[in-house]
């Protein structure tokens, strides 16, 4: 609080306890949103002590009771040992009422709108539980936004006269941005320009934030505008800071000698990568010798990306931000800078690599007759991608055929026994598209997981598995990241039977025992049919998010009892926190990470960043998904009906699994909608709709802003 002029001829008197007492009341039954200091003086002046309110004030914030957390605005500050508050994520709704979810609490906190203290959708805050509203579920109020989940936003510019704003695209967020004359001036911004802005300021007394420009889109339907706005809506960050570009550049690519002498050198070993053909950063690689006949060594080695990124460095902190690299249709946003993704820790062919290996002696039953874990340095002997080792899988011909054979053989007998033990087969459509120079789509296929693909993927889990083995066996008291995955809810479970049973197939899941062994088989059952896609994601959406935690529940999805992600450090940071850990436990010397409150901490920031990653990835498979049928609107698709809605019907297409909505306003039909079976019913007893019918649509429309297919229905039968 600055220092205030007294006025003249005026009489102060020190503040009593019993004043400063009655000024902290006023203020704290003010809540989050706190007191002016003209509100202040107005409530003083009617108990006729107005001099004393600068003493009192000056006080009770030297005693840390009150807080001034903008200029002349005060409120009570909570005691953080008091359990008055908790921290949690803000949800914003629709209406602009908010619920903030608290780690480990059964009910989300409500905030009503007028109680949210100016956050925004994904905001960590501090929320004071008020009172228990219906049901016992709590209600609350924000007194503190303790970190914005975005710096950046989009909006698009209505001009209107002196009072300018930018409208926000994001429809959880209840603000527009003011935009003051001179930022439109210099900007040159005119009605209609869509604009990536900041908040700059926000007086106390504004309802809106005053907005500053950083740069100006293109209109809808821009590739490299589009792409950049989906960035932004998710709060990637997609441009690196100089500092960590510098330190980056500074980092040599040779490897000094001593650090390869103090190293188990495996440079020897016939070792090679195996990825998609456009791939450039390789954080894997795995080696093959035969020891004896029999028994088999295949190591799996890893970027050591910890020997080159030190924790507390400016890249450290800056991958430990974005949690995860980000695969557009387009292009990767990547956690680490590119000389350390592309060139320093990626694990190219011919070259001298730092690693982080787990080396197993096995036999072809693939069982695990000893293991090692270790820093190593390693050297590539050939790059293969997924179709030639699947060629050389198919033909039995090729470049070492025979070691990818026994490599093979080796990894279905461990597939094996993961599905006995309860592993569930989920087999999802991934879409990819082929786009042009321009990044047009021309086209669009569904990517097919095959052998080669599993090979790497049973031999990445077998090294995951072990490193979780070993840190929970052998040092439980240590704090380490586990990869967990609940068990699902039966109830959804029950519900995702009634809908395979719509589309005629039997699932029989009244027990947790029954549940993996039912879903295989009818994973394969489905396979290479229309409702395939439909089918395995409902299934998806029973299940459990899978999480990074320090408590341990095990993965049920992959029926391991330990499990972590130590594979992939170049773009997974908690890939990065494992090998930390590790390396302290194998070197015993002081852990990094000495509280497993700070470590638990760092997981839910990674699991966060993990949602953020998946959901601009989703965006930009829709976005080119209707940039790809905006050249087909009017014409005719056979689909599936993939979710009914109270508003609408979104059908899958066969051809090419691109999903849009038909409104109920297009149905000519008076329609209800039966919450109870999820289904739109005939009042005039013509067609109802239901999950899984065949259905033939024309495309109305492509919105390319929105990102949305519209139908019309042309038959449904």
């Amino acid at each position: 609080m600055g220092k205030k002029k007294k006025k003249a001829g005026s009489k102060l008197v020190p503040a009593g306890k019993n004043f400063e007492e009655e000024v902290f009341a006023f203020i704290r039954d003010k809540s989050g949103k706190g007191a002016s200091l003209k509100a202040i003086f107005k409530w003083a002046s009617k108990t006729g002590e107005m001099d004393g309110v600068y003493d009192a004030l000056e006080n009770l914030v030297t005693a840390g009771k009150l807080e001034e957390f903008a200029p002349d605005l005060f409120r009570a500050k909570q005691s953080a040992s008091s359990g008055a508050t908790k921290v949690g994520i803000v949800d914003m709704t629709q209406r602009g009422d908010a619920y903030v979810v608290i780690d480990g609490h059964l009910y989300d906190v409500f905030v009503p709108s007028h109680k949210t203290m100016r956050a925004f959708n994904g905001d960590t805050v501090r929320v004071r539980i008020t009172s228990m509203g219906k049901n016992k579920k709590p209600e609350g109020e924000i007194t503190e936004i303790i970190k914005r989940e975005k710096e950046l936003f989009i909006g698009t510019v209505d001009i209107n006269g002196p009072h300018n704003f930018a409208v926000t695209d994001d429809r959880f967020n209840n603000y527009d941005f003011y935009l003051p004359a001179e930022e439109v001036k210099k900007k040159k911004l005119t009605a209609g320009d869509r604009v990536i802005m900041r908040i700059k300021d926000w007086p106390p007394g504004m309802k809106n934030p005053i907005g500053e420009v950083v740069t100006k889109l293109g209109a809808p339907g821009d590739h490299k505008s589009d792409m950049e706005a989906i960035l932004v809506e998710t709060g990637i960050l997609y441009h690196f800071p100089k500092e960590v570009e510098k330190e980056a550049d500074a980092i040599p690519e040779a490897i000094p000698q001593a650090v390869i002498d103090a190293r188990l050198d495996i440079r020897d070993r016939f070792t090679i990568t195996i990825d998609p053909y456009d791939a450039k950063d390789f954080d894997d690689a795995i080696s093959y010798r035969e020891l004896e006949p029999g028994k088999y060594e295949i190591g799996v080695h890893i970027a050591d990306v910890s020997y080159y990124v030190r924790r507390g460095s400016a890249i450290d902190k800056e991958a430990y931000s974005r949690g995860t690299s980000v695969y557009l249709v387009d292009r990767v946003i990547p956690m680490l800078p590119e000389k350390l993704s592309n060139h320093v820790c990626s694990l190219r062919p011919h070259e001298d690599k730092l690693t982080f290996s787990a080396i197993f002696e096995m036999d072809m039953e693939g069982n695990i007759l000893s293991e090692w874990f270790g820093k190593t340095v390693m050297h590539s002997d050939r790059r293969y991608t997924y179709e030639e080792v699947q060629e050389i899988i198919e033909n039995g011909t090729g470049e070492h055929a025979d070691i990818i054979a026994n490599i093979n053989k080796i990894t279905l007998a461990l597939r094996k026994k993961k599905f006995a033990n309860g592993a569930i087969s989920f087999e999802t459509q991934e879409v990819k598209f082929i786009l042009d120079e321009n990044f047009v789509p021309t086209g669009l296929y569904v990517k097919e997981r095959k052998e080669a693909h599993m090979l790497i993927e049973d031999l990445m889990l077998l090294a995951n598995k072990r490193v979780a083995t070993l840190l929970a066996k052998q040092h439980s008291r240590v704090p380490f990241v586990y990869r967990v995955h609940d068990s699902p809810d039966m109830q959804r479970l029950e519900e995702f039977g009634l809908n395979a049973r719509r589309f005629g197939y039997k699932l029989k899941l009244d027990s947790p025992k029954n549940i993996s062994g039912a879903l295989n088989a009818l994973m394969q059952e489905i396979k290479g049919k229309p409702e395939q896609n439909i089918l395995e994601n409902l299934a998806i959406r029973c299940m459990a998010k899978a999480v990074y935690t320090t408590k341990n529940i095990g993965h049920y999805g992959l029926a391991f009892d330990y499990y972590t992600h130590f594979t992939s450090p170049i773009r997974r940071y908690p890939d990065l926190m494992v090998h930390r850990v590790l390396e302290d436990v194998l070197e015993k010397s002081p852990l990094t990470y000495p509280k497993q409150e700070d470590l638990e901490d760092h997981c839910r920031h990674c699991s966060a960043t993990e949602r953020k990653a998946m959901e601009a990835e989703r965006e930009s498979v829709k976005y080119k998904q209707v940039e790809y049928l905006s050249k087909h609107v009017g014409e005719e698709f056979d689909g599936v009906i993939s979710g009914i809605t109270p508003y609408g019907v979104f059908v899958e297409l066969i051809a090419n699994k691109c999903e849009g909505m038909i409104h109920v306003d297009e149905i000519r039909d008076e329609l209800m909608y039966d919450d109870a079976r999820r289904r739109l019913v005939s009042l005039t007893k013509s067609r109802n709709y239901e999950l899984g019918d065949s259905i033939r649509i024309k495309i109305k429309k492509a919105d390319m802003g929105q990102r949305r297919l519209d139908f019309q229905v042309v038959e449904h039968d």
